[in-house]
């Protein structure tokens, strides 16, 4: 009995999937809440987030930065697996450090959910009639459908 090389297997139905297999989704678009200005003033919210491997976590760990100031851990690893901002060429992490801070905790929490929860999707409740339900973080702005 042969078994099936790793190439042979990713053709092959995933368990309980109904015999359909779906790709693993590795990046994530994401709309800032203020968006980083750079040098020439110009406004850049939309952008994708890539998962992170062990290497990105493990990578900035060893960078002065981060051995003398912890918070900056954050920063670093931002500046791995953000993949796209604007129309920036590069995205590193001193252009995270330049970012306004609420767009440095979306980011922050925009990371935990794709990296830890495998989801970009929040439950909420509204104020008014306290209906629970759950909105998409990633790249829907009001009004888009």
């Amino acid at each position: 009995m042969a078994v099936p090389s790793p190439a042979a297997d990713a053709s092959l139905p995933a368990p309980g999937a109904g015999g359909v297999r779906q790709a693993l989704r590795t990046e994530f678009e994401f709309e800032l809440p203020r968006g980083f200005v750079d040098e020439a003033g110009t406004v850049h919210r939309s952008g994708a987030m890539r998962l992170a491997t062990a290497r990105d976590e493990l990578v900035p760990l060893r960078d002065v930065r981060v051995r003398e100031n912890p918070a900056y851990l954050s920063v670093v690893l931002l500046g791995r697996v953000i993949t796209r901002l604007g129309t920036l060429a590069v995205v590193h992490d001193g252009t995270v450090e330049n970012m306004f801070a609420s767009d440095l905790a979306f980011l922050q929490d925009f990371y935990r959910r794709i990296n830890a929860e495998g989801h970009t999707r929040a439950a909420v409740t509204c104020p008014h009639c306290e209906g629970a339900f759950e909105v998409e973080l990633a790249g829907s702005r009001l009004g888009e459908s």
